[in-house]
């Protein structure tokens, strides 16, 4: 029998106001991201690469990203924003001001990227509020479906403002799993276990079927924080576990992260583990 993933402390309660304040502020971006992305998908001419011929970058990514960041500046000022675009910042001081202080904002302007460009709606707006335990506050825009999902440390996970049921789902067999860049030894695993293994191309809409109870899981073999901040905050406050491949609980685990559904996880971490 597998043993249960181990599990971590609690996280530190935030300030009420400081919740809502933020949640709002990152609602307001997250509706304005998804208006921009819906205009513009598949659209987008302003586009390059980065690392590699698959690595996209576009016009509407710099552009949200810097419109994320003027708001910030205004409504949470002192606060670092780190960003998949533009970093830290142009501040050489920038990365230890980051590291140091005790909140920063993490923004991935469209997480998906090369699926926007194929015009393909499977992308993402993500933004989270992020302490040393992890996301206190968490956005996911996801304009293919409508959708802007929140969610805050302790306040629970809504998607339009309804507040989102508990997921209702089994272990693996029958059951969908997210993953991006999969191995094939956990692919042949889950074929055997009856588990269909889905990749979207997008690490936060992947994070974000397991807090809605359409995935049991995602499993992630290389991340950003940017690219999974803002969901993570919405699977945790879901009650979805996060482990690294030790099988422990850790906000950000390296060498990988599952997220999965508490009563899967001993399951859905064999098949990881192999």
């Amino acid at each position: 029998m597998t043993a249960v993933p181990h599990t971590s402390r609690p996280a530190r309660p935030v300030d009420p106001a400081l919740l809502s304040r933020a949640l709002e502020t990152a609602g307001r971006l997250a509706n304005d991201a998804a208006e921009v992305i819906t205009a513009t998908l598949g659209q987008e001419h302003g586009r390059s690469v980065k690392a590699n011929p698959f690595d996209w970058v576009t016009d509407t990514d710099r552009t949200l990203e810097r419109h994320t960041r003027r708001v910030l500046a205004a409504d949470f000022p002192g606060c670092p924003v780190v960003g998949e675009e533009y970093g830290t910042g142009d501040d050489s001081r920038a990365d230890a001001d980051a590291d140091a202080a005790p909140l920063r904002w993490v923004v991935d302007p469209i997480d998906g990227t090369a699926n926007y460009v194929a015009g393909l709606p499977w992308c993402a707006y993500s933004l989270a509020l992020v302490d040393d335990d992890g996301p206190v506050v968490g956005v996911v825009a996801d304009p293919g479906r409508g959708q802007i999902y929140a969610a805050a440390r302790g306040r629970g996970f809504r998607a339009n403002g309804a507040p989102v049921p508990a997921p209702r789902t089994t272990g693996p067999a029958g059951a969908l799993v997210c993953a991006e860049d999969p191995e094939p030894g956990f692919l042949r695993r889950c074929r055997s276990a009856h588990a269909g293994v889905r990749v979207l191309g997008s690490a936060a809409l992947a994070i974000t079927q397991v807090a809605l109870g359409h995935a049991v899981a995602a499993t992630l073999e290389r991340y950003h924080e940017w690219d999974v901040a803002g969901a993570l905050c919405l699977a945790t406050e879901a009650g979805a576990l996060v482990l690294g491949r030790d099988g422990r609980a850790a906000a950000m685990p390296e060498g990988g992260m599952l997220v999965v559904a508490p009563h899967a996880a001993a399951e859905v971490a064999a098949l990881w583990r192999g």
